[in-house]
């Protein structure tokens, strides 16, 4: 196998889908990195082509192929940003390779922490070595305290401190980092769906007026799953007359913060971090 060299330096990107990837290449490259992407068939944005230096496309079952990219391009250090359908862990017509099934057969179980651990083990074997996805992005990381020209009532406040105390247990196992909240209720836990659609199926409960609290896992790997908002999740919010967004300073990335709070300040939404 030949090994491409070029004099930048390379860093690696496992592509999922949103606005992350692109957020990531373009810091990366602003580093004078060379950014060597791995698009996941199905959900990466096909206009990431533009922002990196090379890409090619892989099925979510296809790690043999991507160890081997990887490693032709001379990729030492990668990052994962952006979700992967969690559909596909249940799609039987996924192909994956011989790789694949071995890992998933040796796992114990099939939580996010544990399969994208396996595969950072394997990858490690592999000589490539899995980093700190906000390695270039510390600056996107939410700051404490209100962000928006309304601040939390005295009623949100109290579902703020509640919600929170959920999520840190929901996170701890694994379950997800996201709760819905009205009067000191949990009205949505985040599961396999992602934040928007647990706001979504909430908001449709609690009809108007809840508090979506999003944190970080107490023992949070931030080489994955890393807790990300962004305008779609204001967009979703107002949508369902969702009122406060709680997240967690110095560990949430908000994609596009000035974007996020102007859509929040047109609707009434709060927008703080705690």
């Amino acid at each position: 196998m030949r090994m491409m060299t070029t004099s930048k330096p390379a860093i690696g990107l496992i592509a999922g889908n949103g606005h992350f990837p692109f957020l990531f290449a373009k810091a990366a490259r602003d580093q004078g990195k060379r950014v060597v992407a791995a698009a996941i068939k199905g959900d990466t944005s096909f206009f990431l082509k533009c922002v990196v230096d090379q890409i090619n496309w892989f099925g979510p079952g296809e790690l043999k192929r991507l160890f081997s990219y990887f490693q032709v391009h001379g990729i030492q250090e990668v990052i994962m940003a952006g979700q992967v359908n969690p559909d596909r862990l249940f799609d039987q017509n996924v192909q994956m390779d011989d790789e694949f099934r071995r890992l998933f057969a040796a796992l114990q179980d099939r939580r996010a922490d544990t399969i994208f651990a396996a595969v950072a083990e394997k990858l490690r074997e592999n000589g490539i070595e899995l980093l700190d996805s906000t390695i270039f992005l510390k600056d996107f990381l939410a700051p404490n305290g209100t962000l928006t020209r309304r601040g939390p009532t005295t009623s949100e406040l109290d579902d703020i401190a509640f919600g929170a105390d959920i999520a840190k247990s929901m996170g701890a196992l694994d379950v997800g980092q996201t709760v819905v909240i009205k009067d000191r209720a949990i009205v949505a836990i985040e599961a396999m769906e992602g934040t928007d659609r647990c706001i979504d199926r909430g908001g449709k409960i609690a009809r108007e007026g809840a508090v979506v609290v999003k944190v970080s896992k107490p023992k949070q790997d931030s080489r994955f799953d890393v807790p990300v908002i962004g305008p779609k999740t204001i967009l979703t919010m107002k949508r369902c007359r969702a009122s406060c967004l709680a997240v967690e300073s110095g560990k949430t990335l908000i994609i596009d913060q000035s974007k996020c709070v102007r859509l929040a300040n047109k609707s009434r939404i709060t927008l703080v971090g705690i």
